[in-house]
């Protein structure tokens, strides 16, 4: 552990009291300059400190940046996040950074996490919008022991994990739109994209990266999608704490993928279908080439879309966008 991380610790055991210089440099064997220069790095990082020449140093208030100690600090998982958490200040988008450190062998359950992404990515190449503090994006590498083609399911697993996430946290009613949009009041709260690296019989990794619409005020959304996106804030008029967030996030997806992983998507697909009013809706489906009309029937077995056309014609929708009619 760093002498920074050490100094923060001893302000937290002080439970909303002064912490002496002195007793600072004695216990951490550190002079009173060195103090000083950790405790302006933990002031960029958020944390709200007030000093004193008599009375030493007070932690008023703990930082929302998504600092990996500050995530691991109480985290009750087994495997995800507890050995490499990956953290930006901004970075072009988690999934790509991910996604390389997958490539040198990062373990599974590494998470990559950035308070800004500068080329955020949503399906299908289209950006997402990740302003700086004010949303989770982050993204989660897997080694699955699994078939290619079961590489959808574990879309539909992490979006029940981020629902679970939000209606466990806040009074929201969430809605799951297939494959992988969060809905609250008909608007988009999140999104999950998953990537993989497979040959034809095998998988080598999955990253799975969510943006997540916290604390934005509607300024904060570009007006071409202020009316189709919206925030935690938005609807529930109070400001999240990010990081309880994506430590519950972080919980949930392991507990679904520990499920999943002894053949146990049944029971998540179940879940899912609860999340979801899809079927017997009218939707319009495009494709790169063309367009397909009809009525949701359901979702199969493997997470894939089954449309009945109007010419009573049953059709596998495997991808597309999806918009309701």
């Amino acid at each position: 552990m760093s002498t920074k991380d050490q100094l923060l610790m001893s302000l937290k055991a002080g439970k909303g009291s002064w912490v002496s210089g002195e007793f600072l440099g004695r216990n951490l064997t550190i002079s009173r300059s060195a103090i000083w220069k950790h405790i302006r790095t933990l002031k960029d990082e958020g944390y709200i400190i007030e000093s004193s020449r008599k009375k030493g140093y007070f932690l008023r208030q703990m930082t929302d940046s998504l600092l990996p100690n500050e995530i691991r600090e109480g985290l009750k998982t087994n495997v995800f996040g507890k050995r490499d958490i990956v953290y930006f200040r901004d970075t072009d988008s988690t999934n790509i950074r991910a996604e390389h450190l997958a490539a040198e062998g990062a373990p599974e359950g590494t998470v990559v996490i950035a308070e800004k992404q500068t080329q955020g990515k949503g399906r299908r190449g289209r950006y997402w919008f990740s302003p700086s503090g004010e949303g989770i994006y982050a993204s989660v590498v897997l080694r699955p022991r699994i078939s290619p083609h079961e590489a959808p399911k574990l879309t539909l697993m992490a979006s029940v994990a981020v629902a679970e996430t939000i209606l466990s946290l806040t009074p929201l009613r969430v809605n799951i739109k297939w494959p992988n949009d969060i809905l609250v009041n008909g608007k988009k709260l999140a999104g999950i994209l998953t990537e993989i690296s497979a040959e034809m019989d095998r998988i080598h990794y999955v990253v799975i990266g969510i943006g997540v619409n916290v604390n934005m005020p509607c300024e904060s959304f570009p007006s071409d999608i202020r009316n189709l996106a919206t925030s935690i804030l938005l609807e529930t008029g109070e400001v999240s704490q990010r990081i309880t967030l994506l430590r519950t996030y972080l919980e949930w997806l392991e507990m679904y993928y520990e499920m999943f992983s002894v053949g146990g998507f049944h029971p998540i697909m179940n879940r899912w279908k609860q999340l979801s009013d899809m079927p017997g809706k009218q939707i319009r489906v495009d494709l790169i080439d063309h367009t397909h009309e009809g009525v949701v029937q359901d979702i199969d077995e493997d997470g894939f879309l089954i449309l009945k056309d109007h010419e009573g014609n049953l059709r596998k929708i495997i991808s597309g966008d999806i918009t309701l009619c």
